[in-house]
């Protein structure tokens, strides 16, 4: 049966800085992306698409849209200014408001507590998660939004594409601002964020057992370049660093051991604090979810010898000559996303939810015509299809959320780079009206989601 079940969630996800704006508004600290600067081929983040303002009316057009499901980000550092202390009540007053409109409009909220905004304060006094210290801010933080929001938000998220941690990226995520990036510092940040993580997991379990967490991974299929074993091993090696260390740590509440030896060999093993250890151990996850927009192929001979297997990407990723792809040299591949649909399943045994899928181009509004996006109708039908046969095939998918519904910056404040089925009328330097205006393809995911994923 490719039927999806009564109940899927249709929906749309979105993070913090890039939908409210209202950056210095009503007593909300900065955090680090307040303080980047707009340049050639980006914005700053200072207005975003004024969601802080504008939220009831995209809540209207999610309704409009028949979507049920709305995972966004709740800003530490609106919440607590400077990510420990007091807390800011117009800040929890404000995603008060924001629930409570969504499940008037038959929407179910998904709280996302990390979206790699460190609050400033907390990035310059302890430099980011490397610092324990960040670890118990970031647990008060995330139980006080937990106790105060769980009567109305049955979903959460404790980061944000939580492998990003186990990656060069790290550094940029992790609220880092200064020293030498070294390996020892990126295998504290991935531990610390770990932990952080089982220590609200099992908080939710313990306290509030009518919740549910999951852990987060931003997916890519990696595939070999070519037929090299050299080039299978090394894309093994990367997806198992990567990916599946953590995703281990999600339901099983373990690291590899393929990925302690590594550890062990690099003399970084007194990371690994017992209590911290029995701590992850008793972690579990209610589903898993993901983002997925890409694919790519690893070619061995370009990694440097001795790299470290977290960098493989860094230097052996490749385009796949046998896919087409968009001018930010990503490729569109549904049946990679297939694969990781059957292969999270089959490893995990749990619910699966892809929460981000969709795909950026640049496009213009002359001011009166409709934007004619079929490239975006056809990305997400290939997907949707590929999301069926994996149902099909006994993957337990709940749902299906792509990014986005409507036009915001990109990860790098780029607007220009636009995921929406809605545009919003502003451009990297001119904040325009900030209209929004139906896509084309608005009204062809309104007769997906009316009819489950029928009417493709």
């Amino acid at each position: 049966m490719e039927e999806l079940k009564q109940g899927f969630f249709w929906g749309n996800s979105t993070s913090s800085m890039q939908t409210e704006g209202a950056w210095n508004e009503d007593g909300k600290g900065r955090s680090v992306y307040d303080i980047k600067k707009a340049g050639p081929n980006q914005s700053d983040w200072k207005v975003a698409i004024d969601e802080y303002y504008r939220y009831s009316e995209d809540i209207s057009l999610m309704q409009d849209l028949g979507m049920n499901f709305y995972r966004f980000q709740i800003s530490w550092s609106r919440v607590q200014p400077d990510g420990e202390g007091d807390f800011n009540q117009a800040g929890i007053d404000f995603y008060d408001r924001l629930i409570d409109e969504l499940l008037a409009k038959g929407v179910q909220p998904m709280v996302c507590l990390y979206h790699f905004d460190m609050p400033l304060a907390l990035a310059e006094k302890y430099n980011g998660f490397v610092s324990k210290k960040v670890v118990e801010a970031y647990t008060r933080f995330a139980k006080k939004i937990v106790d105060h929001f769980g009567d109305r938000v049955k979903y959460w998220l404790s980061f944000n594409e939580q492998n990003c941690f186990s990656l060069k990226f790290a550094f940029t995520s992790s609220g880092y601002l200064h020293g030498e990036e070294t390996l020892r510092e990126l295998y504290q940040i991935q531990h610390n964020t770990m932990l952080a993580h089982a220590r609200l997991a099992n908080y939710i379990h313990l306290q509030k057992p009518d919740l549910k967490i999951g852990g987060m991974l931003a997916f890519q299929e990696v595939y070999p370049a070519s037929s090299l074993p050299a080039d299978v091993e090394a894309a093994r090696k990367f997806m198992t660093f990567g990916d599946f260390n953590l995703l281990n740590v999600f339901v099983k509440g373990q690291y590899l051991p393929e990925v302690t030896s590594f550890m062990v060999q690099k003399h970084l093993d007194d990371i690994l604090e017992p209590s911290e250890l029995a701590e992850i151990a008793q972690t579990r996850s209610d589903f898993i979810s993901f983002s997925y927009y890409t694919s790519t192929t690893i070619s061995a001979a370009k990694i440097p010898i001795a790299t470290v297997p977290n960098f493989y990407g860094d230097f052996g990723a490749e385009l796949n000559p046998a896919l087409r792809t968009n001018e930010w040299g990503w490729q569109i591949d549904p049946e990679g996303f297939y694969g990781i649909l059957m292969d999270l399943y089959n490893r995990t045994n749990l619910p699966i939810f892809p929460i981000e899928n969709g795909i950026g181009m640049r496009e213009v509004w002359d001011g009166e015509h409709q934007i004619d996006d079929d490239y975006r109708i056809n990305y997400h039908r290939l997907h949707i299809q590929a999301l069926k046969r994996a149902v099909k095939d006994g993957a337990d998918v709940i749902g299906y959320l792509g990014w986005g519904l409507i036009d915001i910056p990109s990860s790098k404040g780029d607007v220009e780079k636009r995921y929406g089925l809605v545009y919003v009328n502003r451009s990297n330097h001119d904040l325009c009206d900030l209209k929004r205006v139906p896509k084309k393809s608005y009204a062809w995911f309104q007769r997906v989601t009316r009819s489950n994923g029928e009417d493709l």
